[in-house]
This record gives structure tokens, C-alpha cells and sequence, in this order.
């Protein structure tokens, strides 16, 4: 029999504790992806943002949540493998590469504000409406990552497809 865990919670599940407010959160999240669906910001890249900003705030439940979607929408567990150094590789587009900077600067903003010139270089790629979509985006998965690191949801086993 496995021991039973004698840690108390931060703040126990807050999803569960406060369920209101978690359902406004995943509507928010819900509308993000329709923003995006919407404007034409690919649900790939949405995930990739997802990802990025997991990573960097070390949310495990997120990361193997947004593993598991982002191979859905098409993603390579190559690309996945290497977005932590997405600026050092050529495997991910320009437009991916600054989507991904946007998210991480908006991840680290308590260290340092995202520059002007980082939305100047987005215009290459997206328009001001996909740029606020990835910004809210980005700003809905810091949101999940704290809530799923402050609840400490756990990892579960996914069972393979038979």
C-alpha cells in the first residue's frame, strides 16, 4: 500500500474550493481560443505559448497537459523538446519565435517589461487584434500555472491508447 502523503497543501485545491471562479477563469481560457480561432492565430501556436510559459514557471500539471494538446493540434515532440531554447533553433517560423517572446516576456514581466520593439517585430507577423490575443493568452496560462502550482495538481499517468 503507498504511503499516503502527510504534506499539507499551500492552499488545497482552489479549483475545487472556489469553483465559480475557476469556471470564469476556464471560460476566459475558452474565449482565448475562440479569439484566436477567430483572428486566424493558430491553435498550434496558442499551445506553444501554453508550453513556453509552463515551462518557465515550472507548472508540471500544465506542461503535461499542454504536451498532450499541442501534439493534437500537429506539434512534433522535436519542436516541443526545444521550446525552452526556441530562440536558438531554426526549427520554429519568425511569427512562432515572437509569439513565444511575447509570452515569455509577459511570463517574467515582475524581472522586466516587454519592449516596444518586441511589438514592432510582432507587426511583422501578426495584427494588433492576434498580438492582444496572444498577450491574453499569455497572460490566461500564467493564471493556470499559478493556480495548478498553488493546488499542486498532480501528474496522473496517462494510459496508452490501445
Amino acid at each position: 500500500m503507498p504511503e499516503q502523503e502527510t504534506k499539507a497543501r499551500l492552499a488545497g485545491y482552489l479549483d475545487k474550493q472556489q469553483p465559480e471562479l475557476y469556471a470564469t477563469l476556464s471560460h476566459y481560457a475558452q474565449q482565448v481560443v475562440g479569439e484566436a480561432d477567430r483572428t486566424g492565430v493558430p491553435r498550434r501556436t496558442i499551445e506553444l505559448l501554453n508550453y513556453l510559459a509552463s515551462q518557465i514557471n515550472g507548472c508540471a500539471f500544465c506542461l503535461d497537459l499542454h504536451h498532450r494538446r499541442a501534439l493534437g493540434y500537429g506539434e512534433t515532440e522535436q519542436r516541443l523538446s526545444l521550446v525552452a531554447v526556441y530562440k536558438e533553433v531554426t526549427l520554429f517560423e519568425p511569427a512562432e519565435r515572437v509569439a513565444m517572446e511575447i509570452t515569455e516576456q509577459i511570463t517574467r514581466m515582475s524581472t522586466s517589461r516587454p519592449s516596444p520593439e518586441l511589438f514592432e517585430r510582432a507587426r511583422e507577423h501578426y495584427n494588433d487584434e492576434q498580438i492582444s490575443v496572444l498577450c491574453m493568452a499569455a497572460i490566461g496560462i500564467n493564471a493556470f500555472n499559478r493556480l495548478s502550482i498553488l493546488s499542486e495538481h498532480p501528474v496522473r499517468t496517462v494510459k496508452p491508447k490501445s
